[in-house]
């Protein structure tokens, strides 16, 4: 990722800088949220300082509203990114794994099935929509139907489900990475967004180190401890998730070409496709959804000598992988 950010971000992010009076949290990144849930199609969204921080600012909000206890059960994927697993051990939960296909990178459904009947009381799934697939919310609630389903989108951006909507924009929770080497980039950066309105005000006030002042229900908060200054009154426990301005300025720029950049993405991965089924005795075929909003082009082996020659190749070509 070598040009991501182009000279009129650039000039934007630039032009900003020497006119505004504010950095921090503000306007800018309001617009930038809301730009984004017009884009997703979902009620509420929230920037963050990272993919990463969403998903664990979103876990911290579900154990809180849900009354979940230490030790309850999240469902997730033995393949994904460490970020989607760590707020489960951070926050005193207990992850339980799940092997993957290798159609879409998702839960394998006979383990899944498995796994349900051995931990009927998993109280959430946390999907990992992997590489830029939809994976199968659906057969999941079906599976789980007493759990609360939740989407870590990361770098999926645009992959849609099997009836066309946007991956993330019908979610109790969904949460997108803005890193540099994504589909769009604010540099370091994420986005958590929902549909649920109180869930939204509890993430806000998480975000904000758990301030009542970002809450839409500052006032009745303020009223119920008059003897506290209302400006430091604190209802739930918090972090310091919020991204800034310029971050909020980038995003902007990028959002308006995301659509151009899946479209590219999708083109590039049917490409591939075509040119890795030749290879199907050498490599496991991946799936080849209409909706996906390819990250990469996933290579996997069928044996270790051909992934140690394909690895020596890729080094040579100066191709990352």
């Amino acid at each position: 990722m070598e040009d991501a950010i182009t000279p009129l971000d650039r000039f934007r992010m630039a032009k900003f800088a020497l006119t505004t009076k504010q950095f921090t949290n503000g306007q800018k990144v309001r617009e930038f949220e809301n730009a984004w849930n017009e884009w997703l199609g979902s009620k509420y969204s929230l920037f963050v300082s990272s993919g990463s921080t969403a998903n664990l600012l979103l876990i911290a909000a579900i154990k809180e509203k849900y009354n979940l206890k230490d030790g309850d059960k999240i469902l997730v994927p033995a393949c994904t990114w460490v970020t989607n697993v760590a707020p489960i051990f951070q926050l005193g939960l207990e992850p339980i794994f799940c092997d993957i296909n290798l159609e879409n990178f998702s839960f394998d459904k006979s383990q899944l099935i498995e796994i349900s009947r051995i931990h009927p009381d998993v109280k959430a799934v946390f999907v990992t929509h992997l590489l830029g697939f939809a994976a199968d919310n659906q057969m999941y609630k079906e599976i789980f139907p007493n759990a609360l389903i939740i989407d870590d989108v990361c770098e999926s951006h645009g992959a849609r489900f099997t009836d066309g909507s946007r991956v993330g924009s019908d979610s109790l929770g969904a949460t997108f990475s803005f890193y540099f080497g994504h589909h769009m980039t604010t540099v370091e950066g994420g986005m958590v967004s929902t549909n649920d309105k109180d869930l939204y005000d509890l993430m806000k006030m998480k975000r904000s180190h758990g301030m009542a002042r970002e809450s839409i229900h500052f006032d009745e908060y303020a009223n119920q401890n008059p003897q506290i200054e209302k400006s430091f009154l604190f209802i739930t426990d918090g972090y310091n998730f919020r991204n800034h301005e310029i971050c909020a300025v980038l995003g902007l720029s990028q959002l308006k070409r995301l659509d151009k950049i899946i479209e590219t993405r999708r083109a590039n991965y049917k490409n591939f496709l075509s040119v890795i089924r030749k290879y199907d005795k050498l490599f496991y075929l991946p799936g080849n959804n209409e909706g996906n909003s390819s990250f990469c082009f996933p290579l996997v082996a069928k044996d270790k000598k051909t992934i140690n020659l394909l690895k020596q190749s890729l080094k040579k070509a100066d191709i990352e992988y």
